[in-house]
């Protein structure tokens, strides 16, 4: 499977941007889709934007014409540049990747970055 390491979170005032970094090691040919999660207190996690192998992307209506995802030089790395952001944003912030090995799927998962927004 693959490691997640997240970076980029932090606390923010209603308005501003974030941008978050997610870099993926080991198995990374075997990775399909990448993507961020999002999990506030008492909520359960929603995917918040993902991409795939081919660069499709696909966002939560929430966040659509606010957040973007993108990739890096390196093909391991993705970005969340998080713009006019909001207080209902407050959350843990995950990074996902979703891949096939060995004829088995998976699904890794990054330690998690807070994204606190204040009013």
């Amino acid at each position: 499977q693959v490691q997640l390491v997240e970076s980029g979170g932090g606390l923010v005032q209603a308005g501003g941007s974030l941008r978050l970094s997610c870099a993926a090691s080991g198995s990374i040919f075997s990775i399909n889709a990448m993507g961020w999660y999002r999990q506030a207190p008492g909520k359960q996690r929603e995917l918040v934007a993902g991409i795939t192998r081919t660069d499709t992307t696909n966002y939560a209506d929430s966040v659509k014409g606010r957040f973007t995802l993108s990739r890096g030089n390196a093909p391991n790395t993705v970005y969340l540049q998080m713009n006019s952001l909001k207080p209902d944003d407050t959350a843990v912030y995950y990074c996902n990747a979703h891949g096939r090995l060995i004829y088995k799927e998976y699904d890794s998962w990054g330690q998690g970055t807070q994204v606190t927004v204040s009013s």
